[in-house]
């Protein structure tokens, strides 16, 4: 039996009236790092960062942390943060320090507004965080019914509404989102024994999806005859604007891309392209991103550049599944699910019904661009 486990721990602590350190620690079987970032409150600076690798694979993994001071002077909420941490820390020191300060950023931003709500209180105690973020200082939380308080939350769960065409029966399911191991270090699902996994829950079929990874066609192919299952091939792209799942495109990119230059390859290549769990993080707090209606998120230039929107991912909550399925039908954008599958037992959580027979890559595009299908929940956990 295969086993493996990955635990993130981000904590914040206010070192004075100026200065917050943040403690982030990432611990699995392969590689366990910790980080100790300094942050200004009032301009929300990193002062300083001090970086410990405990566990690694490659011999330059502990030079990593000499770079980490390279990040030291970025701001939090100035533009393009995240894409600078990941070109300064990411591509030159480690991705998976990147990844870390990142969360341990956006974890200090989180603290600073509770830590300004907190001031504001002492002078307004009924202040309620809402009114707070919203900039309504003299607004005091009234009690309403149900249904009231309903009607003033910007972001709420919803009923999943994809709005399809129409109902879908028969035709191909396909798990449109998976990852391999070792061809995504993220994951822990050796490819046999997953599409062995898929093949037994009644998948008819999935594609490997793995992060920056090209398949070879061939290998891919060889899988499928071994299997007599349906193994199709793409590729999860990270751009300047959120992760891509895309399809048809055999060209090798690594690092991050411009999501318009990755649209104009896709393009070229008469692929296909689906923005991958748009809303991640958003709602998690329910803090930084309070007030996000689907009207302003329908604003975002991604959705310009993509074709489909995924609506069903197991790696986000369902609100915010459904919060991206509402601003898909916004925009009248096809949807898709897919089980963002990192283990063997996640394959099939949620997957896509195609109306069409799918028998290869073409097959798969043509159905894609026919917008005829419709996002299932297969076995979710």
């Amino acid at each position: 039996m295969l086993r493996y486990e990955r635990n993130k721990i981000i904590g914040i602590e206010k070192e004075d009236d100026h200065t917050l350190i943040a403690h982030g620690m990432l611990d699995d079987d392969i590689y366990s790092i910790q980080l100790n970032v300094t942050i200004s409150l009032d301009r929300l600076e990193i002062l300083g960062i001090e970086g410990w690798w405990n566990r690694w694979t490659t011999p330059g993994g502990p030079r990593a942390t000499e770079l980490l001071e390279k990040a030291v002077g970025c701001r939090i909420e100035e533009e393009g943060f995240s894409q600078k941490v990941h070109k300064i820390v990411g591509r030159q020191a480690c991705r998976h320090f990147a990844n870390l300060l990142l969360e341990c950023c956006h974890s200090a931003g989180e603290a600073s507004l509770v830590i300004r709500w907190e001031e504001a209180k002492k002078t307004d105690k009924d202040l309620s965080l809402e009114a707070f973020l919203k900039g309504d200082v003299s607004r005091k939380p009234k009690a309403a019914p149900a249904e009231q308080a309903e009607e003033e939350c910007p972001v709420e769960s919803r009923p999943l509404e994809p709005a399809p065409k129409k109902k879908i029966t028969g035709g191909t399911l396909i798990d449109l989102h998976v990852h391999t191991s070792p061809a995504s270090p993220c994951s822990s699902a050796p490819v046999d024994q997953l599409i062995e996994e898929a093949k037994r829950i009644g998948l008819d079929g999935i594609c490997l999806t793995d992060h920056n990874y090209v398949w070879d066609s061939e290998a891919v192919e060889k899988l499928g005859k071994e299997h007599g299952f349906l193994v199709l091939r793409g590729n999860e792209i990270t751009t300047d604007q959120g992760d891509m799942v895309v399809f048809g495109l055999d060209k090798d990119i690594t690092g991050i891309i411009r999501l318009e230059d990755l649209r104009k390859d896709v393009l070229a290549a008469g692929g296909f392209m689906i923005v991958a769990h748009p809303f991640r993080g958003f709602l998690t707090f329910n803090i930084g991103q309070l007030g996000l209606t689907p009207e302003k998120a329908m604003e975002r230039p991604l959705f310009k550049q993509v074709d489909a929107v995924e609506v069903l991912n197991s790696k986000v909550t369902e609100d915010e599944n459904n919060f991206a399925a509402e601003v898909a039908s916004g925009l009248g954008l096809p949807v898709t699910g897919g089980s963002d599958a990192h283990e063997v037992t996640e394959v099939g959580t949620y997957a896509t019904r195609f109306a069409a027979d799918i028998q290869n890559e073409q097959d798969l595009i043509a159905a894609l661009k026919s917008e005829d299908y419709e996002p299932v929940v297969f076995r979710k956990q």
